[in-house]
């Protein structure tokens, strides 16, 4: 995808935003009855100001031609990221003090006090949000063990432990203390076979090498099998994941296939390169999948999926999602970006009896943070139905 199409969602993001603070800005200037006191509405102006210049400094050192230039320094990932998060989170406590703007009601002292109380609140919030997204769930690492059914599938493979790793994105966000900490807990799992789907790193200033031997200090029966992501093609290292993979004993799958036996079953492990989203999906990956044995797809995108269960493949294993990174739930229903581009962001989904996994993965991108949306290491358990 071009830089532009890359970083659509980050300009229309920070555009968004401040609009918004202009809005905010403009109002608490013009409307005498927006925080009780000329002071309050000063001090109100002060933050949005500073936000919104925060929010712009942390977008233009993102900008690909700029930050070409820029060198390879962990506070311009922080710079950064703590800029996105904090306008994500100064959007919903500014959107929340135009709410409380319009509350119906006579004055009193007593509703001027809450309104105040609230309004100060709000202000507060980006801070306690960016506090508990970093500082929180980043790195409340999980293991997560989920028991998938696969009709027809051979009583050797009954029972099978996958240990699927995904977006790990090792950088100043994760670092190798917090990756061998994660490495420590898969190999807890005793996993038969792990599989890792994509995004190691973030960007091609990261360790990915460093990453790499890391990952292959996992300890499985059968090895571990790969597939790149799509910040492995961003950083251009999608070859040299295969190489350098090679080396380490990882076996990167580039629209291929290996072919483990467990038992005397078999199980047949296709892997492809990042699919683009609503590109033309496994084009050729049917000529794979082989009739007599358990078909495995690692595909980092699992936007494919409808295709995979189509072609034949019974389980697809996929991450990218992140399962939201920053998620909320609204009315029993969970709300976060991932749903504006794939109905599949987190959990176990099924069509015509095949089935994938998206796991929420390891790392975060963007911003520093995750919030409803804890890290996790996965484990698949197959299961005859």
């Amino acid at each position: 995808m071009g830089s532009i199409h890359r970083h659509l969602p980050d300009v229309l993001l920070v555009a968004i935003t401040l609009l918004m603070h202009l809005g905010f800005y403009l109002a608490a200037r013009t409307e005498q009855r927006f925080s009780g006191s000329r002071r309050n509405r000063l001090l109100l102006c002060g933050a949005l100001a500073v936000s919104g210049a925060y929010v712009s400094l942390s977008m233009f050192f993102s900008l690909n031609r700029f930050a070409s230039l820029l060198p390879a320094r962990e506070w311009l990932y922080w710079l950064r990221g703590m800029g996105y998060l904090w306008a994500l989170a100064s959007f919903a406590a500014f959107a929340v003090l135009m709410l409380l703007k319009r509350v119906p009601g006579r004055f009193s002292p007593e509703r001027r006090r809450f309104l105040n109380v609230a309004q100060g609140a709000a202000l507060a919030s980006p801070a306690v949000i960016i506090g508990y997204g970093v500082l929180g769930e980043r790195k409340q690492f999980e293991v997560k063990e989920v028991d998938i059914a696969i009709p027809g599938l051979a009583k050797d493979l009954h029972g099978v432990r996958i240990l699927q790793l995904s977006d790990i994105h090792m950088s100043p966000f994760l670092t190798e203390k917090d990756l061998a900490r994660v490495i420590g807990m898969a190999n807890e799992t005793k996993p038969n076979l792990c599989v890792v789907t994509g995004d190691l790193i973030t960007g091609k200033h990261d360790p990915l090498d460093l990453c790499m031997r890391q990952v292959a200090k996992v300890k499985s029966d059968a090895g571990i099998v790969c597939c790149n992501g799509n910040h492995e093609i961003f950083a251009r290292a999608e070859a040299h994941t295969k190489e350098y993979g090679a080396r380490l004993g990882m076996n990167f799958l580039r629209h291929e296939k290996t072919t483990l036996r467990f038992g005397n079953a078999k199980m047949n492990i296709a892997g492809v390169d990042y699919q683009r989203f609503h590109a033309p999906y496994l084009v050729g990956m049917e000529t794979l999948v082989e009739p007599d044995a358990f078909n495995l797809l690692l595909s980092h995108n699992p936007d494919v999926f409808p295709v995979a269960a189509k072609q034949g493949y019974q389980l697809t294993l996929a991450g990218h999602t992140h399962g939201g990174q920053i998620t909320v739930e609204i009315l029993e229903q969970y709300a976060n970006v991932a749903r504006f581009f794939t109905p599949y962001v987190y959990g176990r989904y099924e069509k015509g009896g095949a089935s994938i996994y998206v796991t929420r993965g390891i790392g975060t991108v963007g911003v520093p943070a995750r919030i409803g949306a804890t890290p996790e290491i996965t484990v698949v358990r197959l299961c005859a139905s």
